[in-house]
């Protein structure tokens, strides 16, 4: 039993790949199908930063042949019914309105905040507000304003320069799309001790991102001098299981 359990993950030996949108925002991000029939333009289930969302697909699902190293990457939960893709139509519609709401009183109320992301949840009456901020900012008066014209609980998530980089998409110097956005799905940074471990100049801007943070891609420097970037992973991880009762937003 015990030799059993020390068996290393048996390696598939092709994957089933679809290109989604998380909430239709960023970059597209391959993700494991999960032997769903899907198009281009469906809506699908999905889990991200913890709860259960949805993504638009844009790139039908194809094989591709599995080659360790691979990296960890993420599963669709399944393809969206009718019902819930009604759903996410009227919260994509009302994330547009809260978006352009907020914009305008953050401007009357004098806030130096700047908006990333406005949705609802699938599960409950919410719309978060994900945003970046330079300075602590009292936002009480604005989540009463919001709170009165959308009704429900308001969220006002701060995030930093580099997750709203992971969430906007972009393209970096080196003519890539941002390693953050396209396929790492477990952001681990390099910091300035690191780099200059490695004897790198931290002051070279060109080792900055779009964000203004050192870049990801440093990471793999960094394994490789560690002698770990060979090592292949699980391609596929687990995902949580759809809750059997059908999500709705309260009226």
């Amino acid at each position: 039993m015990a030799e059993e359990l020390s068996q290393p993950y048996p390696n598939p030996t092709s994957v089933r790949l679809v290109g989604v949108k998380i909430r239709d925002c960023g970059e597209v991000k391959k993700m494991d199908a999960a032997g769903a029939s899907l198009r281009c333009g469906d809506r699908v289930l999905l889990e991200a930063d913890g709860e259960v969302t949805y993504g638009v697909v844009y790139t039908e699902p194809y094989p591709a042949p599995f080659v360790p190293p691979m990296r960890v990457m993420k599963s669709i939960l399944r393809k969206a019914s009718p019902d819930e893709a009604a759903l996410i139509g009227r919260l994509e519609r009302l994330s547009q309105e809260a978006s352009a709401y907020c914009r305008v009183k953050a401007a009357e109320f004098r806030l130096s905040l700047k908006l990333v992301e406005v949705y609802g949840a699938m599960q409950r009456r919410q719309l978060t507000f994900v945003y970046t901020a330079d300075d602590r900012i009292d936002f009480r008066d604005l989540v009463r304003d919001l709170a009165r014209r959308f009704g429900g609980r308001i969220e006002m998530r701060q995030v930093s320069a580099r997750d709203e980089a992971r969430r906007l998409g972009g393209i970096d110097t080196c003519g890539l799309v941002l390693c953050c956005t396209s396929f790492l799905t477990d952001v681990k940074p390099v910091t300035v001790k690191q780099a200059r471990n490695l004897g790198l100049a931290v002051e070279d801007p060109r080792l900055l991102g779009v964000c203004g943070r050192l870049k990801c891609c440093l990471m793999f420097e960094m394994m490789e001098a560690q002698g770990t970037a060979s090592q292949a992973q699980r391609l596929i991880t687990p995902t949580k299981p759809v809750p059997t009762t059908l999500p709705t937003v309260p009226s």
